[in-house]
């Protein structure tokens, strides 16, 4: 029986010569990120800025155009609707009003009220408060920030504290460039999103150890082979793993965000982007960046190691 390889044994790719053309796109990604960030920021969902979410069941399948018809004459500000689910369940999601509670009891009421009949069942309503919201924001950082302490001590513990800066380094590289992709396409960025960023730092430093304990395991093997290409070696060894682990998984991500509808897309969305640039930044970063530290290796070190191919 064959076996599928989407990446043949004798694969052999320069990585560590092309270090510095990927160390410069990753560069340009980050910074434009940051130029998103500040200039267009994130639009944010109701989970962070307050506001009402109400999920309505309708007679048939909804005409999200002429509810949204509807709801715009009412002077509520920013509203939204998605089907949910099934193309009779819709969720509506409006911008916090002024005037407190009753300011957003008021606004409910409208809605209720403009809808009339053509509406089966109110299955929920659901109103979050500025302060809430600002609440899950802080709590969103915290958990990101938390997350990548956690990883730098259990990379620094499991290999070296050069090996745990490269990792947690790649690791913001994908966090930021996946908020600055929200920022381009203006997805609603949530609490469903932060959850997917989380699962994006799992993704990518599973990938990056992976990589990391093959440096490590042919560091005590080849003694004497120089660290650029002992580190392409590690590079190569790993890539067919790499490569398939992250198609498999890519192909799941696009069924979900093909068959998933619209409320996760975002989700989705995010998911992908974070496979694909996990995947990079394993590789052509995480890697690449040992040879800039004193990574010890009995007498010799990667940056002497560096100097003599350079020198050659």
């Amino acid at each position: 029986m064959k076996l599928l390889k989407l990446v043949p044994d004798n694969t052999v790719v320069n990585f560590i010569g092309r270090r510095v053309l990927a160390f410069a796109l990753s560069g340009f990604l980050v910074l434009a990120s940051f130029g998103l960030f500040f200039t267009q920021g994130l639009n944010l969902g109701i989970d962070f800025l307050g506001g009402i979410l109400i999920e309505i069941k309708t007679d048939g399948p909804a005409d999200l155009s002429k509810l949204r018809s509807q709801l715009n004459n009412l002077g509520l500000g920013d509203v939204t609707l998605q089907e949910f689910g099934t193309s009779d369940d819709v969720l509506i999601r409006i911008q916090k009003q002024d005037g407190g509670d009753s300011g957003q009891q008021a606004a409910i009421d409208a809605v209720k009220s403009a809808l009339g009949d053509g509406v089966l069942e109110y299955r929920r309503t659901e109103f979050v408060g500025p302060t809430v919201g600002a609440e899950l924001r802080e709590s969103a950082t915290y958990a990101l920030l938390a997350a990548m302490l956690a990883i730098l001590v259990y990379v620094w513990f499991r290999f070296e504290w050069q090996f745990g800066i490269g990792a947690v380094l790649a690791l913001l590289h994908d966090v930021i460039t996946t908020i600055g992709l929200f920022s381009l396409i203006q997805l609603e960025f949530n609490l469903a999103t932060v959850a997917a960023v989380l699962t994006i730092a799992g993704y990518s430093i599973n990938d990056t150890v992976v990589v990391y304990d093959r440096v490590r395991e042919n560091m005590r093997r080849y003694k004497k082979m120089p660290l650029p290409e002992l580190f392409n070696n590690s590079l190569n060894q790993t890539l067919s793993r790499t490569v398939m682990t992250s198609v498999t998984t890519l192909l799941a991500l696009f069924a979900l965000y093909a068959f998933g509808g619209e409320v996760i897309r975002g989700f989705s969305i995010a998911l992908i982007w974070g496979v694909i640039i996990g995947t990079y930044s394993s590789i052509s970063l995480a890697v690449p960046f040992l040879l800039y530290v004193r990574l010890e290796r009995g007498s010799s070190s990667a940056n002497e190691d560096l100097d003599k191919i350079e020198a050659s």
